[in-house]
């Protein structure tokens, strides 16, 4: 799980890291990503799985996934950056290894990092 203090609840956070800040995607998932000047508070993350993912099961599914896969990350992120992770339909069918490569090279690019690993990428693109 995600630390209590580092998941965004309100609803103007999702919206302003959703329409103003940089965007990332992938397959499986998109990820958005507002810098703030906010520097002393923690990075938050939310998480966006919509009914197209699939039935509660699945989308839950896939949302545990991505926030276990986020709290191994959120030292990366700068503090006090909004960041949301929204799910695509191919999510729901994806392998937790896909998932994670894919999250890594969506947030290698928000951050402004070249990926060190090319094996990462997986349409054979740099």
């Amino acid at each position: 799980m995600l630390p209590s203090g580092s998941r965004m609840r309100r609803g103007e956070d999702f919206a302003v890291a959703i329409r103003r800040g940089d965007r990332a995607g992938r397959r499986t998932l998109v990820v958005h990503m507002k810098r703030r000047d906010e520097l002393d508070t923690p990075p938050l993350v939310g998480f966006v799985v919509s009914r197209a993912v699939g039935g509660a099961v699945t989308r839950n599914l896939v949302k545990r996934r991505l926030r276990h896969l986020m709290r191994d990350r959120l030292h990366l992120l700068p503090r006090g950056s909004l960041l949301v992770v929204r799910a695509n339909p191919p999510a729901a069918s994806a392998r937790f290894e896909r998932l994670a490569a894919e999250l890594d090279v969506a947030l290698d690019r928000l951050l402004g990092r070249r990926g060190s690993d090319p094996q990462a990428r997986t349409d054979g693109r740099r």
